[in-house]
C-alpha cells in the first residue's frame, strides 16, 4: 500500500544567471555550493515522482492586481541577455493544470492573466538545473502581484487545490533571491541590517516553522531589497495543509545577494505492508467520532463509490465528481485507504493518505481509488477486462495521536513511524495477518519509510473503520 498525494514536493530555489556555467564561466566557483544544492533539490524532486513542476518567479511580467501565467503550448527561455544565447530551456505547458489553477483562483476572486513571450530568468535558471539534473516534464510558470501577503498565501492555496484536482504528482518551486544588500558592492547597495532578513528566513526553515516567514516585518523586507518573499508566500499557501518538512540545503551570499536552496515539503510515499487486509477483530475497541456517524449502509455506499470511481476512470479516463449534498461519513473530513482485490482475493492495488487532503471523505476516496487502480507501483494499471472480477474495500482512518511503544496494539491500532526530523514516515494498518506484536508492527513501518534500525523515531497511533464490498 502506498501513501499518495498529488502535491508531492516543494522547495525554494535561487535564480542568479551566474550559476549557469555557460553564463558564469570561471565565476561559478563562487556559487558551487548553490549549484550542488540545486542538484540535490532536483534529485529529491525527481524521487518524488513529480510529472509537472509549477514555478513562480519574481521576474515574470508584473501586474499589480493580478497573478500571471505564461501562455503555451511551449515554454521557452534563453540566456541571451547574459551573453549565452545558445543556452536555452524549453518545456511543454501543463495546460490542464493551468486551467484548474485559473478556475480555482477565479472562484476565490483572484485574477490570473496569461502572458506571452520568453520565460524570464527567474523561471529559466531553476528550470535549467532541474533539466540538467535529469527531470523532464511539463511546467506551469507563474508570476506574483502587488496584492497583500494574505492574497499571495490564498492564491497558493488555490494552486494546491488545483493540483489535487488534476490527480497527478506535482511539485512547486518558489524562485527568488533573498537580500540584495549584504555587501558594499552588492547590486542594490549595502544596508547593515539586511542580513537580519536572510537570517530569519533561514532560521524559520531550520526550525521547521515556515509560517514564521509570513510574520517577517515589512520594513525589514524593504531594507533588504529582496525579490523572493512573495514567491515564498505563495509556496507557503501551497504547502500549508501538509506537514512541514523543511530543510536548508544551502545558503550563501558571495556577491552580496542571498542565495537559498531549501526544501519545504517532501511527501515521499510510505508503503504499508501486507497483501491481506482482514476485517478488524470482533473485540476491536470502540469506534471514533466519524465511525459513530457511519452505518453499514454508508459502508456499502463507500465501496460502491470506490468501484464507480475506478470503473469510470478505466473506461473513460475521467474522474467522477461528487453529486448532490453529502451526508454521514462521506461528508466528514478523513483520510482513507482504498484496496482493490481480484476475485481470488489477491491484492491488485492499494493506495491511501495518512492525513486528509480534501474537505470531505467522498473526494478523498475517489482520488485514492483512482490512484489504487492506476498508480500502485507494484502492479500495472487496471484494465477494462479485469473490472467485473474486482472487489473493493475502504479503510477510514481516525485522527492520529502521539503514542508510546507501550500504548501500541497491532490488533486495534495502526501505527505511524517518523524519524526525528519528520522527513520520513511509514504507516501500517491494524489487524494485518502475521503482524501480532507492536515490535513487528513498528519494524515494518520503519523499514517501509527507509528509517534505519536503531535510529530515533516518533510514534503515533490511529484507529481504522474498515468497509468491505459484499
Amino acid at each position: 500500500m502506498e501513501i499518495v498525494s498529488s502535491m508531492v514536493f516543494a522547495g525554494i530555489a535561487p535564480h542568479p544567471p551566474i550559476m549557469v556555467p555557460e553564463v558564469g564561466h570561471d565565476a561559478i566557483a563562487e556559487v558551487i555550493a548553490s549549484i550542488e544544492a540545486m542538484a540535490m533539490l532536483s534529485k529529491r524532486l525527481i524521487a518524488s515522482g513529480a510529472e509537472t513542476v509549477v514555478l513562480i518567479s519574481p521576474h515574470a511580467p508584473l501586474d499589480p492586481t493580478a497573478f500571471v501565467a505564461y501562455q503555451g503550448p511551449h515554454l521557452y527561455g534563453d540566456f541571451a541577455n547574459f551573453r549565452a544565447p545558445e543556452t536555452t530551456v524549453e518545456a511543454l505547458l501543463d495546460e490542464e493544470l493551468l486551467e484548474e489553477i485559473t478556475d480555482e483562483a477565479r472562484q476565490h476572486n483572484y485574477e490570473l492573466q496569461r502572458v506571452r513571450g520568453r520565460i524570464d530568468h527567474g523561471t529559466a535558471v531553476p528550470l535549467y538545473f532541474l533539466q540538467q539534473n535529469g527531470w523532464h516534464g511539463r511546467v506551469v510558470a507563474l508570476g506574483y502581484s502587488f496584492l497583500s501577503n494574505e492574497a499571495h498565501v490564498g492564491f497558493g492555496t488555490c494552486v494546491r487545490r488545483a493540483i489535487e484536482r488534476v490527480g497527478r504528482p506535482v511539485a512547486f518551486i518558489a524562485s527568488g533571491d533573498l537580500s540584495h544588500r549584504l555587501k558594499a558592492d552588492a547590486p542594490a547597495g549595502y544596508n547593515p541590517s539586511a542580513h537580519l532578513f536572510d537570517e530569519e528566513i533561514v532560521a524559520a526553515l531550520a526550525a521547521n516553522s515556515p509560517q514564521r516567514i509570513i510574520a517577517i516585518d515589512h520594513d525589514l523586507r524593504k531594507l533588504a531589497g529582496e525579490c523572493g518573499y512573495r514567491s515564498m508566500l505563495v509556496a507557503l499557501g501551497v504547502t500549508k495543509d501538509s506537514p512541514a518538512a523543511c530543510e536548508v540545503l544551502n545558503y550563501e551570499a558571495p556577491f552580496g545577494v542571498g542565495y537559498l536552496v531549501a526544501q519545504l515539503l517532501s511527501l515521499t510515499p510510505a508503503a504499508v505492508d501486507g497483501p491481506s487486509l482482514p476485517a478488524a477483530p470482533a473485540d476491536a475497541s470502540p469506534p471514533t467520532s466519524h465511525q459513530e456517524s457511519a452505518s453499514q449502509n454508508f459502508g456499502a455506499e463507500l465501496t460502491a463509490l470506490a468501484r464507480k470511481a475506478v470503473e469510470t476512470f478505466v473506461l473513460t479516463n475521467a474522474q467522477i465528481k461528487t453529486q448532490g449534498k453529502l451526508t454521514g461519513i462521506l461528508a466528514e473530513r478523513a483520510a482513507c485507504f482504498v484496496s482493490i482485490k481480484t476475485g481470488s482475493g489477491d491484492l491488485r492495488g492499494c493506495i491511501g493518505t495518512i492525513e486528509p487532503a480534501f474537505d470531505n471523505l467522498a473526494q478523498e476516496l475517489i482520488l485514492n481509488a483512482v490512484h489504487a487502480a492506476s498508480r500502485d507501483p507494484r502492479f500495472p494499471p487496471v484494465s477494462a477486462n479485469e473490472l467485473p472480477q474486482l472487489r473493493y474495500s475502504v479503510d477510514v482512518l481516525s485522527t492520529s495521536e502521539p503514542a508510546t511503544f507501550a500504548e501500541l496494539d497491532p490488533g486495534q491500532y495502526g501505527v505511524i513511524v517518523e524519524d526525528e526530523g519528520g522527513l520520513h514516515r511509514g504507516l501500517l494498518l491494524p489487524a494485518i495477518e502475521g503482524v501480532d506484536t507492536a515490535a513487528k508492527q513498528v519494524e515494518i513501518a520503519a523499514r517501509k519509510a527507509g528509517i534505519p534500525a536503531g535510529a530515533p523515531i516518533r510514534l503515533s497511533r490511529f484507529r481504522v473503520q474498515r468497509f468491505r464490498e459484499l
